[in-house]
């Protein structure tokens, strides 16, 4: 029976044996914590030293450093770059709306120019010439402005087909009654120059008495000898 026993303890269908330790579950935990921390430790060390093998943290600051400083130099470049750029666009508007200005102006004169020339023609056909050598007196005109005030206007012109610049003076002189007796003044201050080439518009004001009674005025061009080239007119 013994033998029995014996045998079946030693044959497969012998009972299981389970060993187990009888460790405390803080202190299993705790094992298992340092064993995972000095995992984490070895792995860190190892990044590292791989780093410093690799030279990825050799200037690694001073290089991000640099890099922040061209950042900042290029955003400020852009900036005063976009500020010039404003400040032309300005000056190119500004340019702009001072050519257009000029262009109307230059219009407008144009159109002057034209007026005045049509105008010149018709004071011509209208007044004709008085005078020797291609000068003229046209449209000599007077009116009162006031109490012993006269304003006149005249138009000296020259014309020919070799023109020179005429130098000489003029002088006008006013007729009438004073005091029921003729009378007759010359311009205060004697002749006046008078310079042209082509033509020269003429206009001022006379003060006379104011008891005499203007009934005339004559305008006379001389050229620099004194000689007389040109008489004129006119009835009020």
């Amino acid at each position: 029976m013994r033998w029995k026993l014996f045998r079946r303890r030693l044959s497969i269908s012998a009972p299981r044996v389970i060993v187990t330790r009888h460790l405390p579950w803080p202190l299993r935990w705790a094992v298992i914590a340092v064993v995972f921390g000095f995992s984490a430790a070895i792995g860190l060390w190892a990044f590292e030293f791989g780093k410093d093998i690799a030279g990825l943290e050799r200037g690694a600051k001073d290089e991000l450093n640099r890099l922040r400083v061209e950042v900042q130099q290029l955003r400020e470049e852009r900036d005063k770059s976009q500020s010039i750029a404003n400040t032309a666009e300005s000056l190119l508007k500004a340019e702009r709306a001072t050519q257009d200005r000029l262009a109307s102006q230059l219009k407008e004169m144009q159109t002057d120019y034209l007026a005045l020339k049509a105008d010149l023609g018709i004071f011509e056909r209208m007044f004709p010439p008085t005078g020797t050598g291609g000068l003229a007196v046209r449209a000599l005109n007077a009116e009162p402005r006031g109490p012993g005030q006269l304003r006149f206007q005249m138009m000296v012109t020259q014309s020919g087909k070799s023109i020179r610049e005429f130098s000489g003076r003029y002088e006008l002189t006013l007729g009438g009654t004073l005091d029921g007796r003729p009378w007759s003044l010359p311009m205060p201050g004697g002749t006046k120059p008078l310079q042209l080439k082509q033509y020269a518009r003429v206009e001022g004001l006379l003060e006379f008495p104011t008891e005499a009674v203007v009934k005339t005025v004559q305008v006379k061009v001389m050229d620099d000898t004194g000689g007389v080239r040109v008489t004129q007119t006119v009835r009020l």
